[in-house]
């Protein structure tokens, strides 16, 4: 499995995403000619090499052609030229990148993109998305951003993307609404949930377009998975900051092998005052819950009671669901739970041609390694019941079959 990973340690923005990518080896051309006639309305854009803090990285920039008349140029925190006459609605944007040489779901993508981009905007300003004209992200080196963005991230073909958590800066940004705290409203409502710290520097240095572009693609936060590095791109932000490079990493490569752990919640509680017949049901209605396993072990109570210990064991966002029936369907009045971590075997179905029948088997594997193979139960016990033969001389058989694959 490929993997992709945003190293934002110093923020991300537009720009240092595509130079990153650039640097990761998406050639500059495949990239100008995913931008279509987009890229021929008064900009030109370029990849330099430029050293940030000593890391030599890609710096992505688009030049805006100068006109003849005096047009009064602003910089957006992004590090391009924006010009006040950019003011752009969705439609207008959705024509621009009906312009480009993306594919029809690439397209798609970037529309979706900017359409949150618009609703983030109008629930910040209380107007109607139809009325939001998008000014710092209307301008046409922002359009080229993400439309680059949807390419580059196609062309890295990652089946994975992981971000680890974003250093947004600190301090005040200037926009056009007046001076905004770092990280920006916008910002902070395209990130949604991800993770994010200020760091010493008291800058922006994670953007509205880089929140959504982390925001679109990564589908888990955290440190770098297990993961072999073929590719590593460093983008370049446009201030070269002495103590931290102002780079976005980006690596790619090939999963590891982890071992599958995952997170999972064991419940708990002793009853000594129950009717035993009320346990089929518990356990029958905390399976419907969504318990992974339930199950009841005899203990000794104080007071020298017999009692049952009852242990659920399920996975995390299920928990309060469980204890919910626990409360329900059992007489205690008090559970206990700690989480822990297991590890599970890579599992598969394969159906086996046996003399009797088909029988299905469960493959369990380590590391792509078979380690058991046991055949299913029900599949045996009905083959011995259609030709009159224990259970076991059935699996023995299926056993024999699956060893002669």
């Amino acid at each position: 499995m490929k993997v992709l990973y945003f190293d934002c340690f110093s923020g991300i923005s537009g720009d240092m995403t595509l130079g990153a990518l650039l640097d990761a080896g998406l050639p500059l051309e495949e990239l100008k000619h995913a931008f279509g006639s987009l890229a021929l309305q008064d900009v030109h854009v370029h990849a330099d090499r430029v050293l940030r803090a000593g890391v030599s990285a890609t710096k992505f920039t688009v030049h805006a052609h100068q006109h003849a008349h005096d047009d009064h140029h602003h910089h957006h925190h992004d590090g391009h030229a924006h010009s006040h006459g950019a003011h752009r609605s969705l439609p207008e944007i959705f024509e621009l990148i009906d312009k480009s040489a993306l594919s029809p779901e690439g397209r798609d993508r970037a529309k979706v993109m900017f359409q949150r981009l618009a609703e983030a905007e109008a629930a910040i300003h209380q107007m109607p998305v139809d009325r939001v004209h998008l000014h710092e992200v209307g301008a046409l080196d922002s359009i080229l951003d993400i439309v680059g963005a949807v390419f580059a991230l196609d062309w890295a073909g990652a089946d994975r993307v992981v971000c680890s958590p974003l250093n947004v800066g600190g301090g005040m940004v200037q926009s056009a609404h007046g001076l905004f705290p770092v990280p920006a409203p916008a910002t902070v409502k395209l990130l949604g949930g991800a993770p994010v710290y200020a760091g010493a520097v008291q800058k922006e240095l994670v953007t509205p377009t880089g929140a959504l572009i982390v925001s679109t693609y990564a589908s888990s936060f955290g440190p770098i998975p297990a993961m072999s590095v073929e590719r590593v791109g460093y983008g370049a932000g446009d201030r070269d900051d002495a103590q931290t490079p102002n780079v976005l990493r980006v690596l790619i490569g090939e999963a590891a092998q982890a071992p599958a752990t995952e997170r999972v919640i064991v419940v708990e509680c002793e009853i000594d005052d129950m009717n035993p017949q009320l346990f089929g049901v518990a356990m029958e209605r905390l399976y419907a819950a969504g318990a992974l396993e339930v199950f009841y072990v005899p203990v000794q109570m104080k007071k020298n009671r017999p009692g049952t210990l009852l242990t659920v064991i399920v996975a995390p966002e299920k928990r309060p669901a469980i204890a919910d029936v626990i409360f329900r369907e059992t007489t205690t009045i008090g559970v206990r739970y700690t989480e822990v971590e297991r590890e599970c075997l890579a599992r598969e179905i394969v159906t086996v041609d046996t003399p009797l029948g088909a029988v299905r088997f469960k493959i369990s594997s380590r590391h792509g390694h078979a380690v058991t193979a046991t055949p299913e139960f029900e599949d045996c016990a009905r083959l011995a019941a259609a030709n009159n033969l224990p259970v076991k001389d059935v699996q023995a058989l299926a056993t024999a079959a699956y060893r002669s694959l």
